[in-house]
């Protein structure tokens, strides 16, 4: 059964060994870390992180993040498997948290269906034990003239219904995100919203926004989901 869910984004700025020196955004690491500690006070037996990728498919869940994916002259080392960004940024935020317990590297295809990805979501609750979910998701990458996909006035209302459904705990309003739209606003995390609305269908939690904003051009969104309810 899910105890606990944290939403958070997945830029490659989460990762230290990125960006050196250079302090980016720590008000948006600071609250992406709290949203991962407040899953382990839930003390889950497992953590599924749930991140979209090129395909949908189980990971080992001792793979990390390939870091020469964003860095060459980064050291990985031999034999370590690469995983998706968006996995390898949440496995790396379970890491930072001190999280040594099981956990699951769920990835979510792009071209997957809303359909597909509720219930990938459902079959994630269903095990008996205690599971909380770390959802790694961006919104629109099209808010400002100098986002990654330029401006489409189109964003700024696709990201504000999903974090109104987020806010108000209505996850089943994420099921009717348009996987079409998404791809034209570059909001890569429309399959990981979808599993979580999935896995969490028959529940309304109370969630707790950490932080929201664009600071380029993407929107980034971080929330806790507390069942405060049996």
């Amino acid at each position: 059964m899910i105890v606990a869910a944290a939403l958070c984004p997945a830029p490659p700025l989460l990762a230290r060994e990125l960006t050196g020196g250079d302090v980016v955004l720590p008000e948006l690491r600071e609250a992406c870390g709290e949203a991962t500690r407040r899953l382990l006070r839930a003390e889950p037996a497992v953590i599924a992180v749930v991140g979209a990728a090129a395909e949908t498919g189980l990971w080992d869940p001792e793979s990390r993040l390939e870091l020469s994916a964003f860095a060459p002259a980064a050291q990985v080392p031999p034999g370590t498997p690469g995983l998706p960004s968006s996995l390898g940024l949440g496995a790396l935020l379970l890491d930072q948290a001190g999280y040594a317990g099981r956990r699951i590297l769920q990835a979510a295809g792009q071209d997957e269906p809303p359909t597909a990805c509720v219930e990938l979501g459902e079959q994630l609750a269903q095990p008996a034990e205690r599971v909380a979910l770390l959802v790694m998701a961006d919104g629109s990458a099209r808010r400002s003239r100098r986002a990654p996909g330029h401006l489409d006035e189109r964003s700024a209302g696709f990201d504000a219904e999903v974090e109104r459904a987020i806010r108000a705990g209505d996850l089943g309003a994420l099921t009717a995100v348009d996987p079409v739209l998404a791809r034209e606003l570059m909001a890569t995390g429309r399959p990981a919203w979808q599993v979580l609305a999935g896995a969490m269908r028959a529940l309304r939690p109370a969630a707790d926004i950490l932080y929201a904003g664009d600071p380029f051009g993407v929107a980034y969104l971080v929330a806790s989901l507390s069942l405060t309810g049996p």
